[in-house]
């Protein structure tokens, strides 16, 4: 089962693949999956993290097999061979996650995602889609990644690799819906010499800010924020959406836009090309993206 992305970037809509585990619906952007495949091959590893189940071979590449059963349920599923496996690439790392069986591919609004209540947080969770008369959980697979092995996504130790100076007065708006990333983010600027941060839970809440801004200030609304940095994959409007929307502003349109997400690959960069992204920077580059920065505050 192949898996063509036929969306236009920025219109606010996103196609997702609803698939099974332990008779759970769940579901993942498909903007991440390279593919769905049956496996028939699996070579065990020693001493393996509990949730990986091995290495597996698909198309000449060797892929490690995280055995979702394991993530969310704390107990293996050892289905008998062949299996299917969603085999995804971001974080620029490429992996397989063994799962029990597919449902469909379904195209929603972004707004159709709401992000979990305070009771009812997971972490592996990023979003309830609310789909004809059931709930299906977006999961957070940067974190299940993370989780097993903390040093591919942002971390507080790549912190220490950024260069610190004066870099007072640049004002930034940063848009992501995890708490983690928000608080990483807010560590690593800071330490890099930026203060003055403004975070937000997803780009509809920008939009409004920035909206505001250009409505009071017209053209001076280039004093309140200099740059902005954001994330694709958030609920109620996406990243790229939001960048489109700011470059179709009469005013807006100036603001330098970087998106920052594990989403981008040189298969996926276009995306971000088509909506008039500035930059764009896959997540654990964090040096990169201070650099990134100064380049725009230098070149103002």
């Amino acid at each position: 089962m192949k898996t063509d992305i036929l969306l236009e970037s920025g219109t606010g809509e996103v196609e997702i693949l609803e698939f099974i585990v332990n008779t759970k619906h769940y579901a993942i952007n498909v903007i991440k999956v390279k593919e769905v495949v049956d496996i028939d091959n699996l070579t065990e590893l020693p001493n393996n993290h509990p949730s990986i189940d091995g290495v597996v071979l698909c198309r000449d590449e060797i892929l490690t097999l995280i055995n979702l059963s394991q993530v969310l349920d704390s107990h293996k599923n050892n289905s008998t061979k062949p299996f299917k496996a969603i085999l995804c690439e971001f974080n620029k790392v490429k992996v397989a996650f063994k799962i029990d069986d597919i449902v469909a591919i379904h195209r929603i609004k972004w707004e159709q995602i709401r992000k979990p209540d305070e009771i009812s947080t997971n972490p592996l969770v990023i979003g309830n889609i609310l789909f004809k008369d059931k709930i299906i959980l977006l999961l957070d697979f940067e974190k299940i990644i993370t989780d097993i092995n903390p040093k591919i996504g942002i971390s507080e130790d790549k912190i220490k690799d950024v260069h610190c100076k004066d870099r007072h007065g640049v004002k930034i708006v940063l848009a992501d819906d995890s708490a983690l990333i928000r608080t990483l983010l807010k560590n690593t600027l800071n330490k890099a010499g930026f203060n003055d941060l403004i975070f937000f839970n997803d780009g509809n809440e920008v939009l409004t800010y920035l909206t505001s801004l250009a409505e009071s200030k017209k053209e001076n609304f280039i004093d309140d924020v200099q740059i902005l940095i954001t994330d694709i994959e958030m609920p109620q409007m996406d990243g790229h959406t939001l960048v489109r929307k700011i470059k179709e502003h009469t005013t807006l349109r100036k603001l330098p836009c970087i998106i920052f997400s594990s989403l981008i690959t040189n298969d996926l960069k276009h995306k971000g090309i088509d909506v008039g992204a500035n930059a764009q920077i896959s997540k654990p580059e964090i040096g990169q993206l201070v650099d990134t920065i100064d380049e725009f505050i230098i070149n103002k």
